[in-house]
């Protein structure tokens, strides 16, 4: 049961980065023990209040690391963006449109149709004249 709880939580949660100065992985396991290897330890003698000093700092960059990974690539994960993914069809004359105010409420907002669509250079629709 052991080796299975590993091995779902060394998985990673987003895409592997190709990018050389970033060849870590987001995974459940770092998020659980907020380590991404296993800890080496530190060459030199220090003394008890230094000690507790750079663990306290390793601790917020590792803390302060790990927010910003989840920030930037998990979270970002979680929503896709479908405007603009795929083609949608252009306004054409006799379409009915709500016409957005500013000053009214939603429900309250005026119908109007479509009378004539201006085409651009590429063939969408992004200017129209509304009766």
């Amino acid at each position: 049961m052991a080796e299975v709880s590993a091995i779902i939580n060394a998985r990673p949660l987003v895409p592997v980065s190709t990018d050389p100065s970033n060849p870590f992985l987001l995974t459940p396991s770092i998020l659980l023990t907020h380590k991404e290897c296993i800890p080496v330890a530190p060459a030199g003698d220090f003394g008890a209040n230094d000690l507790f000093q750079r663990q306290w700092r390793q601790v917020q960059h590792l803390s302060n690391t790990f927010w910003d990974r989840w920030r930037k690539q998990y979270l970002c994960s979680l929503q896709t963006h479908r405007k603009w993914q795929s083609e949608q069809p252009n306004m054409e004359e006799g379409s009915i449109v709500l016409l957005k105010d500013s000053q009214t409420k939603s429900n309250e907002w005026p119908m109007g149709i479509v009378t004539q669509v201006f085409p651009s250079k590429d063939g969408k629709v992004r200017k129209v004249e509304i009766r």
